[in-house]
C-alpha cells in the first residue's frame, strides 16, 4: 500500500488571539487521530500541527491511499430469532443481511456459537479499508466540530444563500497528498494547492504549493509567513532577548502575552520604543499592566527590576525604515499612560478611609451582605488572630493587633479607587500606593497588598505578621461564609475558588509556622456567620483535610504516610511536615511493619470493648512473664518518647518506639486478652490501651499496616 505525506491547511479570517494555540493545537491532533482510527496511518506516522492569525494547518507524514480490508465476524442474532424450525432464514435475518450488503445465498455459510446464553449467529465479512479521500473528508467535519471555538460565528458563502457557522470566516482550503490535491470540501470551500501569504510582505500571491512537504517552506520564502506557532514564539523570544540586550536591559517575562503576540503576528519583527520620563513617577505595576493589556508591549525592567521608560514592540511588518512604526506606537501609548496617571493623581486626592462607606452601596454576595459587612467580618477575624498570636508568642508584638485590625479596615478600600476600577488586577497593589502616600506605616501597607496571597499554588506568603493575620482573615471569611450558605465546590465546579483558598489557609498555617488551632480559626470565623448549620464545621474540617491531604501526596508522601499523620487530626497544622518526615523515617525501620500490624490489631481489640477502660494498669495483675516484661519496657520507653515528642523531636520519639517490637510480638503469642479473669482481662485491656496511647501521638501507626 502507498504511502506518502499530508497537508491540510484552513486559510481564515484573523483567529482569536488567545485561543489560536489550541486551535492549532486541536485542529491538527484531530486530524491526526481521526486518520488513525480509520486505519491510514502507520505507527510511525507523525503530525506538525502549523497556526497563523490566518491559518490551521497540519503536516501527517506517511499516509496511506487507502486502509487495510479487515476480516471480522459480524454477530447478527440468535438462531431462534434467523431460523425457522425447518431452518431456512426468517424475514429479520435476511433484512439484516441485506444490510451488510449480502443475501440468502449466504445464509447456509453463517456459523453459529454459544455466546453463553444462546446459539448465535455470526457473519465473515470482510470490511474494505477506507479511502483516503472518504477517510480525511470524515475526519476533517469531526475536527471541526469539535475544536475549542470560544464563540461561533455565523456568515455568509459567496453564493448569498447558504451560512456556515465557524470561528472565523474561512476563504481556502488546501489538501495536498504528496503533490495530489484531494477533493473534499468544507465550509462552503473546495480543495486547491493554492493558499495566500502576508497581506502585505508576501512576494508571491497566491502561494502555490507543488507537494505537501513544501508547506511550511514556500510559506517562509514566498508568503513571509512563519507558519510553525511554535517557531514563530521561539524567534520572538530570541530578538525580545537580543534587542533588551543591546540596552543593557530584559524584558518582562510573561508567557500569557508571549502567546498572545505571537497569535497575532506572522512574521516578528521586534523594534524599541520609549516614552517620556516623567510616567514613571506612576507606580511601575500600573504602567506595566498599561503597556501589556492594551498595547500587547513588553516593558523593559533594569538589573533591580525597575521599569525603564523604554519598551519593545512586536511588529508584524519589516520595513527598511522602522521609524514611523515605532512614532506610531509611542503616540498611542502616551494616551495610555497619561490615563494611568491621572487615574493615580485623582486617587490620591481621597484617603482610603473616607471611602469605606462607599463599600455599603457593594454587593459582595446576595446572602452575606455587602463588601461593608464582608470588611467588618473579617476586620473582626483579623483582630482575633492577631491577639491570637501575640498571646502564644507572651505578649510579642504589642501592635501587631492594632495594625491587622486597621489593615484589614483598609484592605478592600482600593476597589473604589478609579485605578482598580480600570484593572482589577491591580487591587491590593494600589491599596499599599495609597496606603504609604498616606503616611501608614509600611507592615499595614504591605498588608492591603498581602492579603490576597498566596493567590496561586507557588505563589509567596505575606511578608510580615500583619499580612498573615489579614489573608488569613480573609481567606477564613471567605471560604466560610460561602459554606455557611451552601456554596461548595461540586465535581470539577469550583466558581469561588474555594479550594485555593482552603489551600492558602493550610499554607500559611504550616508553612509560617502559626502556633493557632485550625479548628478553633474555622469556629471563630463561623461565628460570624449565624445562618450556618450544626454540620458546617465537620463539611469544613473534612474538605481541607482532603485538600491537605491531596497536596501533601503531591509533594512526595505516600497514601499511608499521609493518612497516618492525619488520622489523628492534629490541632497544629505546621506540626504536620515533622511528623509526617518522622513517619517516614519510621517506616524505614526493621520494626515499622511489625509495629504498624501489631499497632493496628491493639486498636481493633480496643475498638470492640464496651464501656470504658481502666485508666490504670495494676503491678500485682500482672501474671503472665510476656505481659510483666511489656509493662516494665513500656514503662522505660513511654518517658523517653513522651519527653521527645514535647520537644517536638517527633523522629526520635518514634524510633523509640523500635525496642517495643520482640515484647509486643510475644505477648500476642503468650497472653490470652481476653481471660476469663475480668480483673486480668481488664488489666491488659488497660496495658494495651497505654501502650496504644505511646505509640500513637506522632500518627496513627496501624495505618501503615499492609
Amino acid at each position: 500500500m502507498s504511502q506518502q505525506n499530508l497537508l491540510v491547511e484552513l486559510f481564515v479570517e484573523e483567529l482569536p488571539p488567545k485561543a489560536l494555540k489550541k486551535l492549532g493545537e486541536a485542529f491538527a491532533n484531530g486530524l491526526f487521530s481521526g486518520l488513525q482510527q480509520q486505519g491510514l496511518l502507520s505507527q510511525a506516522s507523525e503530525v506538525q500541527a502549523f497556526a497563523s492569525p490566518r491559518r490551521l494547518a497540519a503536516h501527517i507524514s506517511q499516509v496511506a491511499e487507502k486502509g487495510e480490508d479487515k476480516a471480522v465476524a459480524q454477530k447478527l442474532m440468535p438462531v431462534s430469532v434467523g431460523l425457522d424450525a425447518d431452518g431456512n432464514a426468517t424475514p429479520a435475518l435476511l433484512k439484516k443481511l441485506q444490510a451488510l450488503g449480502a443475501d440468502a445465498s449466504v445464509v447456509a455459510q453463517l456459523k453459529r456459537e454459544h455466546d453463553g446464553k444462546t446459539d448465535v449467529l455470526f457473519y465473515d465479512a470482510t470490511i474494505k479499508g477506507v479511502a483516503l479521500t472518504q477517510g480525511l473528508q470524515a475526519s476533517l467535519n469531526d475536527t471541526l466540530t469539535k475544536l475549542p471555538i470560544p464563540k461561533v460565528m455565523t456568515y455568509q458563502l459567496s453564493d448569498g444563500w447558504d451560512t456556515v457557522n465557524f470561528v472565523r470566516p474561512a476563504h481556502g482550503l488546501v489538501a495536498l497528498y504528496g503533490s495530489q490535491v484531494l477533493p473534499i470540501e468544507i465550509l462552503g470551500l473546495k480543495a486547491s494547492n493554492a493558499t495566500h501569504g502576508h497581506r502585505f510582505e508576501a512576494s508571491h500571491d497566491p502561494i502555490v504549493f507543488k507537494h505537501a512537504d513544501d508547506y511550511a517552506q514556500q510559506l517562509r520564502e514566498q508568503g513571509a509567513v512563519i507558519a510553525s506557532f511554535a517557531e514563530r514564539r521561539a524567534e520572538i523570544t530570541k530578538q525580545l532577548a537580543q534587542a533588551a540586550q543591546q540596552q543593557g536591559l530584559q524584558a518582562i517575562q510573561d508567557d500569557d502575552l508571549l502567546d498572545e503576540v505571537t497569535a497575532l503576528v506572522e512574521r516578528p519583527n521586534v523594534l524599541l520604543g520609549q516614552f517620556e520620563q516623567d510616567f514613571l513617577q506612576v507606580p511601575q505595576e500600573c504602567l506595566i499592566l498599561t503597556m501589556k493589556a492594551n498595547q500587547k508591549y513588553f516593558p523593559l525592567l533594569d538589573g533591580q527590576g525597575k521599569l525603564s521608560h523604554q519598551f519593545l514592540i512586536v511588529s508584524n511588518i519589516s520595513p527598511k525604515d522602522a521609524s514611523k512604526v515605532i512614532d506610531g506606537n509611542e503616540r498611542v501609548v502616551r494616551p495610555r499612560l497619561a490615563d494611568a496617571r491621572f487615574f493615580f493623581e485623582q486617587d490620591r486626592k481621597k484617603t482610603l478611609q473616607s471611602r469605606l462607606a462607599g463599600l455599603e452601596k457593594v454587593v459582595y454576595h446576595n446572602k452575606l451582605g455587602s463588601q461593608a459587612q464582608r470588611n467588618a467580618r473579617v476586620t473582626a477575624l483579623a483582630a482575633n488572630i492577631a491577639k491570637s498570636l501575640v498571646a502564644a508568642n507572651s505578649g510579642g508584638d504589642t501592635q501587631l493587633v492594632q495594625q491587622a485590625t486597621l489593615a484589614a479596615q483598609l484592605s478592600k478600600a482600593d476597589l473604589l479607587t478609579d485605578m482598580v476600577g480600570e484593572f482589577p488586577e491591580l487591587q491590593g497593589i494600589m491599596g499599599r500606593y495609597y496606603a504609604q502616600h498616606e503616611g501608614l506605616a509600611d507592615d499595614i501597607a504591605y498588608a492591603i497588598e498581602d492579603h490576597y496571597k498566596p493567590r496561586f499554588a507557588g505563589d509567596e506568603l505575606p511578608r510580615s505578621q500583619v499580612g498573615i493575620a489579614v489573608a488569613l482573615a480573609d481567606k477564613l471569611e471567605t471560604l466560610v461564609g460561602l459554606f455557611s450558605i451552601g456554596e461548595k465546590p461540586t465535581g470539577d465546579k469550583d466558581p469561588y475558588a474555594l479550594r485555593r483558598q482552603a489551600l492558602g489557609i493550610l499554607r500559611m498555617l504550616i508553612d509560617a509556622q502559626l502556633p493557632l488551632s485550625f479548628q478553633q480559626c474555622l469556629q471563630d470565623a463561623l461565628a460570624q456567620f449565624p445562618q450556618a448549620q450544626a454540620d458546617t464545621l465537620p463539611a469544613l474540617m473534612e474538605f481541607c483535610q482532603d485538600r491537605l491531604s491531596v497536596n501533601l501526596r503531591e509533594q512526595g508522601a505516600s497514601a499511608q504516610e499521609v493518612d497516618a499523620v492525619l488520622a489523628l487530626n492534629p490541632e497544629y497544622l505546621h506540626q504536620i511536615p515533622a511528623r509526617l518526615s518522622a513517619v517516614q523515617s519510621f517506616s524505614h525501620l526493621a520494626e515499622a511493619p511489625a509495629l504498624a500490624a501489631a499497632n493496628k490489631r491493639v486498636s481493633n481489640i480496643l475498638k470492640k470493648v464496651e464501656g470504658e477502660l481502666q485508666a490504670q494498669i495494676h503491678p500485682e495483675l500482672l501474671q503472665e512473664p510476656a505481659e510483666q516484661q511489656l509493662a516494665q519496657i513500656l514503662a522505660e520507653i513511654k518517658p523517653k518518647a513522651d519527653t521527645l515528642f514535647e520537644q517536638g523531636n517527633y523522629t526520635e520519639s518514634l524510633k523509640t518506639l523500635a525496642a517495643l517490637k520482640a515484647p509486643v510480638d510475644n505477648f500476642f503469642d503468650h497472653v490470652m486478652v481476653n481471660a476469663e479473669d475480668a480483673k486480668l482481662k481488664a488489666n491488659r485491656l488497660a496495658l494495651l490501651a497505654s501502650l496504644h496511647a505511646a505509640m500513637n501521638r506522632v500518627a496513627d501507626l496501624s495505618r501503615l499496616a499492609g
